[in-house]
């Protein structure tokens, strides 16, 4: 199967990857407000994963599937993914600086 591109659809868009990318992980995106655990809404996974210009080309095996949920590929490296979309939240104004994310595998 290695070179064929399966096809994944998300919120209206639609992605292409090679099947070595596929997206493999699924991660628990999550943020803590009044005392409670709150998951990332996927408005706010879909911005990061859309419209996130970092040129870093880890991130482009990221897919927003549901409020909370990403998936990504083996590539990814968790920690980095982690500060880059903390910082574009902040940047977007969902986060206050003193709110951190919280991702799970």
């Amino acid at each position: 199967m290695c070179g064929t591109f399966p096809i994944r659809h998300t919120k209206g868009h639609f992605f292409a990857l090679p099947v070595e990318n596929w997206p493999s992980r699924k991660i628990r995106v999550e943020y803590e407000a009044d005392g409670r655990r709150h998951p990332a809404p996927l408005k706010w996974l879909d911005s990061f994963s859309m419209l996130n210009f970092t040129n870093a080309q880890m991130f482009d095996d990221t897919l927003p599937v549901a409020d909370g949920i990403i998936e990504i590929g083996s590539r990814v490296p968790l920690a980095e993914l982690k500060s880059a979309m903390q910082d574009w939240f902040r940047r977007k104004g969902y986060l206050t600086k003193d709110i951190v994310l919280d991702f799970s595998e």
